[in-house]
């Protein structure tokens, strides 16, 4: 015979100051484990919608990004001839790019922050075309000219469209705005790289990697096998989205690893107010569990009981700590991308998964903490206990 699970329910009502503790500490690990949570997935996403299925990047074989590759230009006219790279109007579409790393004066504190200045090619729209001019125009090549991701000219200082600045040691201007639909490229300086190689006194004729657009998703495999398999060439073939998905772990792996320790050492404090308030209960209604025994109810319903209760509990501490980290769906933070040294905005992405692994984890947390209880419920002594009427 099972004991009515509206007994449970009234027992919390009954006993809220005890219960509301233990709610808000599971509320603020599920919270807590949450936000991390959604930190990591929005650099990840943010990182890794900036690739494209039909994209690839070619670099040099053995570089672990494009910080420390190099490819020639007699290298980049191989590439464009391969099988498998889309045309355009004006030839192959491929974007040789060029990435150095400059400090600009953040808005919100005015120190300085690392921004990735890239050259690419003039055909960079052809080779991206998820990337769009939002304001202004884009950058006559041969001319000191820049076009700002959307958040470089939310955050920085001195990058608004029209405004001149100097680095490395020329003058340049603000032509354009672009939108990169929320990706890295969103955090980027964007200019002629031959430009930008005679800037920063670069030997013009070397580039740091090659932008490939290719015919269909499935040339991958093809324009890879052609250039590895060429004498003349010593580079790596990556898919767009598969380049920034590496580049993004680890950023991602550290949070997710912080995360992990900082809610396992709130959860160890969440389960033991489940244990405090459980064993509250037990001990303030002891007359009423040897009351149920004596009226029937085996010790199996008594452990089912309590445990349940636990985990209504828990649940409704997960719940607010679901509900208490949905405001942060959306908000831009920033971060430093371990691979390039620079800084890169992007937004906490607050899942349906991410939250349903909080409500499990509150759970969890709830019946660690509620079988101890149910189990000393279940094995104290029915005459022992109704002594006490």
């Amino acid at each position: 015979m099972a004991i009515p699970l509206i007994y449970n329910i009234r027992s919390v009502r009954a006993r809220w100051t005890s219960a509301v503790v233990a709610i808000l500490g599971v509320a603020g690990t599920v919270g807590v484990f949450i936000a991390m949570l959604a930190l990591a997935r929005g650099f990840k996403a943010t990182l890794v919608s900036s690739g494209s299925p039909d994209n690839a990047i070619v670099s040099r074989a053995g570089s672990s990004s494009e910080m420390d590759s190099a490819i020639t230009l007699t290298q980049e006219r191989v590439i464009e001839d391969t099988v498998g790279v889309a045309r355009g109007k004006d030839g192959p579409l491929v974007s040789p790019e060029v990435v150095v790393v400059v400090a600009f004066p953040l808005r919100s504190t005015g120190t300085d922050a690392n921004v990735e200045v890239r050259g690419v090619s003039p055909k960079v729209l052809e080779v991206r075309p998820s990337v769009k001019m939002m304001a202004g125009r884009f950058f006559q090549p041969g001319l000191n000219e820049l076009v700002v991701g959307r958040n470089v000219a939310h955050e920085y200082v001195g990058l608004d469209l029209g405004d001149t600045l100097r680095f490395g040691g020329a003058t340049w201007t603000v032509v354009g705005v672009f939108d990169a639909g929320g990706s890295a490229f969103d955090s980027e300086v964007w200019c002629d790289s031959r430009v930008l190689n005679q800037t920063f006194k670069r030997p013009e004729d070397i580039f740091q990697s090659v932008t490939v657009h290719l015919t269909s998703p499935d040339a991958l495999n093809s324009f890879k096998d052609a250039l590895t398999s060429d004498p003349r060439l010593n580079v790596k073939v990556e898919r767009e989205i598969d380049y920034y998905d590496k580049q993004s772990r680890a950023l991602t792996t550290l949070i997710e690893i912080l995360g992990g320790i900082v809610a396992l050492v709130m959860g160890i404090g969440a389960v033991f107010g489940a244990l405090n308030t459980m064993y509250s209960a037990i001990t303030e209604r002891s007359r009423e569990i040897a009351t149920m025994r004596a009226l029937g109810f085996g010790a199996g319903s008594v452990v089912t009981s309590f445990i349940f209760e636990a985990l209504f509990i828990a649940f409704i501490g997960g719940a607010l700590g679901c509900l208490a980290v949905l405001p942060l769906n959306g908000f831009t933070t920033g971060a430093m991308n371990f691979q390039t040294f620079s800084h890169v905005a992007f937004a906490f992405r607050v899942t349906p998964a991410l939250l349903g692994i909080g409500v499990v984890f509150a759970l969890f947390m709830g019946f660690v903490g509620g079988v101890p209880p149910a189990i000393r419920a279940a094995i104290r002594p029915i005459a022992a206990s109704l002594r006490e009427l």
